[in-house]
């Protein structure tokens, strides 16, 4: 018998005319494939009741539980630069909001559940495996510590899915702070509705950002609050090596959360030019450019706000430039302190930046992998014979001996003693990334053979990025070549 869940859903509390109410389209066989226990009771919801027929059920879309109000969220955005003036969830359906134990208020949206008046011809489905990549990858981003939407489940529909291939069909069901994107702003801005942007920035304050509500300038602070996330979130990212591959403004959450694990990838060798999405051809989202980009997304979601920031333009612009000149020394700040971290430094010196920085130019010269690079280097400061295994992996070895012998003189001003620095970068510094060659192997294993073992073990070892696990050494080595010649597919 369906249940209950413990719905509160607020989006559908605003005006029809932000989303399309639809409910999800039921799949011919669901199994499911894997369910975040854990996830599951964060939210409070029963895990034994999700993972029994009638929780299979609601996660597969084949029922619709009690209190759950389906919708599709409309949106716009500009896609790789060109702006589309409506969008939308052409494959997901929200079925819900829940507030979890800690109070958060969470989404859960059923991805790949059928087609809806935003598919645009498409046919509303997913396929198994970027279903695995994005349960896979947005778990790892947790373990990680970056802020992420999650995988509550991953449910096989029985059906197929046509894209090149006949493909085996699959639904995601993803939980996020809310699924309100750049791109919903837009919309609205698109349409001259001033009355849409203020219900819906009125919202978003509520939802995440309540402490703008109180400011003298309500919108000014709702725009300077997603500044910084995104500063924030990026430099997050670059400290890992991520790729997201495909920044479009209905990409960006307007929470500060990692969403959309598209044609997303993580360095091997290290190159700020990296360009993994196969429809990424000019290099407009390359690793190196990220941050740059988001400052451009984030000028969008200005333009936006710009009828309730001030009464006059003029005035706008003044209060919209200001904001976004926030994003600099904010990105700055929090990506040249994450690679302090990563190299040992708890104290902040003027020559810190510049430092991190010849590193990372002799990592892209002579084609050193961007992780082991910096897991390794957690060994050489405390070790000085550590620094073997480091400078073996730069082409010319002396290229790391010039570098290391500033390092040490920098290492050499802190207080803490090198056990102590050791220690701290390896909770800095992870040893297991989902390293791409690695999770192309899994989604082969899955969607060729049925074989789901592969997806199991390396979800357990990507959740503790930063232990050791001698017993899974195997899944932090880098793959033969660098990874060069890697190209990552959009599930559409």
């Amino acid at each position: 018998m369906m249940t209950a869940l413990p719905f509160d859903n607020s989006y559908t509390r605003l005006p029809e005319r932000f989303y399309a109410r639809r409910p999800p389209t039921p799949v011919a066989a669901p199994r499911l494939v894997r369910l975040n226990r854990a996830l599951a009771e964060e939210l409070g919801l029963d895990p034994d009741w999700l993972a029994g027929p009638d929780g299979v059920a609601a996660l597969a879309g084949n029922a619709v539980p009690e209190g759950a109000d389906p919708i599709a969220a409309a949106y716009a955005g500009h896609q790789f630069g060109q702006f589309v003036p409506q969008l939308g969830d052409g494959r997901a359906v929200l079925l819900g909001e829940v507030v979890d134990r800690d109070g958060h208020r969470r989404d859960i949206q059923l991805k790949g559940a059928g087609p809806t008046p935003f598919s645009r011809r498409g046919d509303g489905r997913a396929a198994l495996g970027p279903v695995l990549r994005e349960y896979l990858v947005s778990e790892a981003m947790a373990a990680l510590g970056i802020p992420t939407t999650r995988a509550l489940a991953a449910v096989t529909t029985g059906e197929p899915v046509v894209r090149e291939t006949l493909l085996p069909g699959a639904v995601l069901t993803r939980v996020a702070a809310s699924h309100i994107r750049v791109g919903t702003f837009q919309f609205f801005a698109a349409r001259g509705d001033v009355e849409g942007l203020r219900a819906l920035a009125d919202h978003v304050v509520a939802r995440h950002y309540p402490e703008a509500a109180t400011a003298a300038s309500p919108y000014w602070a709702l725009l300077e609050g997603v500044v910084v996330a995104q500063a924030d979130l990026v430099a997050r990212w670059l400290h890992v090596g991520f790729v997201h591959g495909v920044m479009n403004t209905d990409n960006m959450s307007v929470a500060g959360e990692t969403i959309d694990y598209g044609p997303c990838a993580f360095l091997d060798a290290y190159d700020p030019r990296t360009v993994y999405s196969s429809i990424d051809r000019n290099g407009r989202y390359a690793y190196g450019q990220q941050a740059r980009i988001a400052l451009w997304n984030l000028t969008r979601l200005a333009e936006t706000l710009l009828p309730l920031l001030a009464d006059d333009e003029t005035a706008s612009v003044a209060e919209a430039e200001a904001a976004l000149a926030l994003y600099a020394p904010r990105f700055e700040a929090a990506y040249h302190g994450g690679l302090a971290r990563k190299l040992g430094l708890a104290e902040t010196r003027e020559g810190d930046p510049a430092l991190a920085g010849d590193l990372l130019k002799r990592m892209a010269e002579n084609q050193a992998d961007f992780t082991l690079t910096f897991r390794n280097l957690c060994a050489a400061a405390e070790r000085p014979e550590a620094d073997a295994v480091v400078r073996d992996l730069f082409v010319d070895p002396t290229a790391y001996d010039a570098w290391a012998v500033e390092w040490r003189g920098r290492l050499a001003q802190e207080a803490r003693d090198p056990a102590e620095t050791a220690d701290a970068m390896r909770r800095t510094n992870p040893a297991f990334i989902p390293r791409n060659h690695r999770v192309e192997a899994m989604i082969e294993a899955a969607v060729e053979r049925a074989d789901f073992a592969p997806f199991e073990t390396l979800l357990a070892v990507l959740s503790r990025p930063y232990a050791d696990q001698p017993d899974h050494a195997a899944f932090a080595a880098a793959p033969e070549g660098g990874g060069v010649g890697y190209r990552t597919f959009c599930g559409t």
